[in-house]
């Protein structure tokens, strides 16, 4: 009987070593399958994100900048993910993403000259109401000798009294129609004459040192 006993007490601790042996490779195995698909679960995730941050980026549904839309691609090349059709969307995207830079700084560079223009139109019409206001001042002289001194100060801006004063009577489509040409001197004499000044310099030559070659005005009317 304690043979007996002895056997069966030793066949219950065989089996139940061997069911705790078996269970633990079991249950090693069950994690690994586990880890294997969470990770398989993770870079399939990480490949949607990043098919669909690309095709945002290169079909301009991003709210991203061109800076952020950039380090987007970067971010996603960094992750060297294995799948075709994320490498030929990293190709497009990283075109569409210069493409976006060079529309940018075509649009800087055309605001830059924009307001150099800008600047500069506006200096020309700071210099030339300096001649606006001689030639009103010759106009509105109170008398003829003012008048004369008037003209004197304003000759002196010119390269001779001769230089041509071409007046602009319409302009259409860039067109410029002119009425008859006249003289620095015939002119400034005629504003004395009729003491009033219905023009605006529309533009001007100079030489080397600065003294106006030719005169354009335009007719107020």
């Amino acid at each position: 009987m304690k043979h007996t006993l002895k056997f069966l007490t030793r066949l219950m601790m065989v089996f139940l070593i061997t069911a705790i042996a078996v269970g633990g490779a079991t249950s090693c195995k069950s994690k690994k399958k586990l880890a294997a698909e969470q990770a398989a679960a993770a870079y399939a995730k990480k490949v949607d994100q990043a098919k669909g941050d690309l095709n945002a980026i290169i079909n301009r549904t991003s709210d991203w900048t061109v800076d952020e839309q950039r380090q987007r691609v970067a971010d996603i090349r960094a992750e060297n993910l294995d799948d075709p059709e994320v490498q030929k969307l990293i190709t497009m995207a990283e075109k569409e993403v210069d493409f976006q830079q060079a529309e940018l700084d075509r649009k800087a560079e055309e605001e830059r000259l924009r307001k150099e223009e800008e600047a500069r139109l506006m200096a020309l019409r700071s210099e030339y109401e300096v001649f606006d206001n001689q030639f009103k001042a010759i106009a509105g002289a109170s008398s003829v000798d003012q008048a004369n001194q008037q003209i004197d100060v304003s000759l002196q801006n010119f390269s001779s009294p001769d230089v041509p004063v071409l007046i602009i009577i319409s302009q259409v489509d860039g067109i410029n129609d002119y009425d008859k040409p006249t003289t620095a001197t015939q002119f400034l004499n005629y504003l004395k004459d009729v003491k009033k000044y219905e023009f605006q310099v529309e533009s001007m030559k100079t030489d080397a040192s600065g003294k106006v070659t030719e005169l354009e005005l335009l007719k107020k009317w």
